[in-house]
């Protein structure tokens, strides 16, 4: 879509409408109106979300599960309708297959620990793409040095495309595990899930796949995507931090052995040993966090308003748009121009660093990310040490890429 187009449909999405939800985003920073473009580290928050969070600890604030007092039987409600909310949201079919979280990096190693440790042995194989965020590295590379496995990693193309050919070959008799994002954080990228899940299902292969760039911008249904974990974050969600999802197969999770031990995740406790809780409490010990849960719910019920088609084909005019505009700055270079792209936008400037980059676009008011985006094996792979990256959500608009570009347009000429 070219530009001109782009304008012609622009007023199909009412961005404005839904911008005026969000407090933050009617700020000023540095003395100019706030141009928010760094949504893949963490989404702003809708008032209806922190109204959610407010209302339990001004209404019905105490602990869940055990309580027998009125304000615990609230709680407990709401938290579990909480839970009802997520399963409808990717389409588990049970709401035992919730697991909350503190996030998608919490999910990724409660499977790493409980089923990798478990399954894992000498000479078995983990497989990743090149394309994944630290939290879907680090993880398997800590059960692998636990258990004597071989984490194995299909390489990307220079377009920051997985090359499938090698995932094919890689994918082999001593593979146990295939972990792999759906979006990338880094570059945008939208890995070829159904072909990759379908090749791991023909071998018995499972497949966790990390979608936490991914629920915010597209509809997402598990049980179509046949995938046995999913993992994401509410933060990326227009939800609160340090509350987060692990979907998995009801088969796989009952066979799993807990993580964490404590509160809540047993049924009985002796000295002489213990049993576990049925799920998904076996898997949540300790208190957990309630309010972030319920806002959670609150997120995913505001965002059904808006509409995640919508949502998903609006931000990719805005990615078309973006990407064209950007092309026209002077030594720019895009970094990730695979095919299929979620709205990301990565990218770096002939003699700029990218800090400096993020530097000069702040004094604009315009709020990007510059750095390795925790993928240090992506910005090695492109020989580069960081880039900027723009990121965008429903609430942003056309007016936010245009001061993106002439702010760079600013940057380029200060630096020559």
């Amino acid at each position: 879509m070219n530009l001109a187009s782009y304008a012609s449909h622009q007023h199909e999405f009412p961005a404005a409408r839904w911008r005026a939800d969000f407090p933050l985003l009617q700020r000023s920073v540095r003395g100019m109106p706030l141009a928010y473009l760094d949504n893949a580290a963490t989404t702003q928050k809708p008032q209806p979300v922190i109204d959610s969070e407010a209302r339990y600890y001004t209404e019905i604030n105490a602990n869940i599960h055990r309580g027998v007092h009125w304000l615990s039987e609230q709680a407990t409600l709401a938290h579990e309708a909480a839970r009802e909310r997520v399963r409808a949201f990717i389409n588990a079919r049970e709401t035992c297959e919730i697991i909350f979280t503190r996030g998608t990096t919490e999910a990724i190693n409660l499977v790493a620990q409980s089923y990798g440790r478990a399954k894992l042995g000498p000479g078995d194989e983990v497989l990743i793409s090149g394309l994944e965020h630290h939290s879907n590295i680090v993880p398997w590379q800590m059960v692998c040095q636990q258990t004597g496995a071989v984490l194995k990693v299909a390489p990307i193309d220079d377009t920051g495309t997985v090359r499938m050919d090698e995932f094919r070959r890689l994918l082999g008799p001593r593979t146990r595990l295939v972990a792999v994002s759906h979006v990338s954080n880094a570059l945008g990228t939208i890995n070829p899930l159904a072909e990759m899940i379908a090749l791991a299902r023909a071998q018995g292969v499972p497949v966790l796949v990390d979608g936490a760039q991914a629920v915010a911008h597209t509809p997402v249904d598990v049980q179509a995507m046949d995938c046995d974990f999913y993992a994401f974050s509410g933060h990326k969600l227009y939800a609160p931090t340090g509350i987060g999802v692990l979907y998995g197969k009801r088969t796989l999770l009952d066979a799993m052995p807990p993580w964490l031990g404590g509160g809540d995740m047993i049924r009985t406790v002796s000295f002489e040993g213990s049993t576990w809780n049925d799920l998904p409490y076996k898997f949540e010990a300790g208190t957990p966090n309630i309010a972030g849960a319920i806002a959670l719910g609150a997120a995913i019920e505001y965002l059904g308003r808006v509409g995640l088609q919508a949502v998903a084909a609006y931000e990719q005019e805005l990615l078309t748009y973006g990407s064209e505009a950007l092309a026209a700055v002077p030594g720019l270079r895009m970094i990730g121009t695979a095919a299929h792209k979620a709205g990301i936008l990565s990218f770096v400037i002939d003699g700029l660093h990218a800090h400096d980059i993020g530097t000069v676009l702040d004094t604009d008011g315009i709020a990007i990310r510059a750095g390795h985006h925790c993928a240090m094996p992506v910005m090695e792979f492109f020989g580069v040490a960081a880039t900027a990256r723009a990121s965008l959500a429903f609430y942003n608009t056309r007016e936010d890429l245009d001061r993106l570009v002439q702010a760079l347009r600013k940057a380029v000429e200060m630096f020559a």
